[in-house]
């Protein structure tokens, strides 16, 4: 790892919400320095400020050293990959397109660190939280093989709702989970929205949220499956059903788990996993990794989204309500920052991994 020199990173789909994120958060990294902006054609060719006009969703200003700098055509691959040593991809496009477009950064000897669900389930990329499955990433080297590629490639990370619920089940897993429930409270940044553009959303609720449930029940296998044959098997068990629902909630996805298990645990034991839970991040005390992973709260009305969903930076996973049930074994809630551990900080914290094990080099 070189310390003296950052690593050129580019940004596309900067424009958007995720986008926007992905530069609040590196603006003073010590890692990585943003060499390029790219969107769609239309933001092409203009300072940053101009394309995103009054656009910008984030609680805090602009950066202002992005402020000038001039948007370039995600589609100029070329041009793009020229400045950059890697890309962060958060693109809104149809899935096709998004695919097309990562696999061509990789084909540029540009690795993709993808916000997007289109390349979730390609065989040899790489889906990751992680401090749950980075062994996954042992799958590159074979994808590159497929991609006839020298240090190309594409990591992805998963959908924002299952970081609310997957990680305090990960720790769980050796005690045989066999079904689990999960009803996620999904907060309107997770659409792109603010209450400014959706004021349908405020005294609102909506019980769908398009492919939302078939992903949350099919990517916590992905995560927990494993690397054979150069890739990546999905795990068989548990069995899981959830539903979807947006509430009015700026940040913050809630997710009510019931969960039953081959060899039920003691609550002891439950909370004992929890809180000694940790991972490859913690170990490399990666920037953006929260010391604490797993925080458990005893209060009964906490996690709340406004008290909890910021605690370590918006990368701890927050529990509570942890309790017995008459169907299940265990209930509990569980709380995620949707647009940082779910969206462009996990995708960031991904990128950390990948620069520290070398695979950016």
């Amino acid at each position: 790892m070189n310390t003296t020199q950052k690593m050129k990173v580019g940004v596309i789909g900067a424009t958007g919400m995720v986008g926007q994120r992905f530069l609040t958060l590196l603006e003073n990294h010590p890692y990585f320095e943003v060499s390029a902006l790219a969107a769609s054609a239309r933001s092409a060719g203009v300072p940053y400020a101009q394309a995103v006009g009054d656009r910008w969703k984030m609680a805090t200003p602009m950066p202002a050293k992005f402020r000038d700098m001039i948007v370039e055509d995600a589609a100029n691959v070329e041009a793009v990959a020229a400045k950059c040593s890697f890309v962060f991809c958060a693109v809104n496009m149809k899935k096709d397109e998004i695919k097309a477009l990562e696999e061509a950064y990789a084909k540029a000897e540009t690795p993709v660190v993808s916000n997007n669900s289109a390349n979730r389930w390609t065989p040899d990329v790489p889906m990751v939280i992680p401090e749950i499955n980075d062994a996954h990433l042992a799958v590159i080297e074979h994808q590159r093989k497929r991609l006839g590629t020298r240090r190309g490639f594409i990591a992805v990370k998963p959908n924002c709702s299952i970081q609310s619920y997957v990680p305090a089940l990960s720790p769980l897993r050796k005690f045989g989970i066999e079904q689990v429930v999960a009803t996620t409270y999904q907060a309107i940044s997770g659409a792109g929205k603010t209450f400014r553009e959706w004021p349908e959303m405020c005294d609102n609720v909506i019980p769908y949220i398009g492919g939302e449930e078939e992903k949350s029940e099919q990517e916590p296998l992905r995560v927990w499956g494993e690397v054979k044959d150069g890739v990546i098997v999905k795990a068989e068990k548990p069995i899981i059903t959830t539903q979807c629902i947006r509430v009015p909630v700026t940040d913050g996805h809630t997710a009510a788990v019931f969960v039953k298990f081959a060899n039920k645990p003691a609550r002891e034991e439950i909370l004992e996993a929890w809180a000694t839970y940790a991972g490859k991040p913690q170990a490399l005390g990666l920037p953006h990794a929260p010391k604490q992973f797993l925080r458990y709260f005893e209060e009964d009305d906490r996690p709340q989204t406004r008290l909890d969903r910021d605690a370590d930076g918006g990368m701890s996973i927050s529990l509570g309500r942890l309790r017995e049930d008459t169907l299940f074994d265990y209930k509990f809630v569980g709380l995620s920052h949707n647009t940082l551990r779910g969206a462009a900080g996990g995708a960031v914290l991904i990128a950390e991994l990948l620069y520290r094990e070398g695979y950016f080099d």
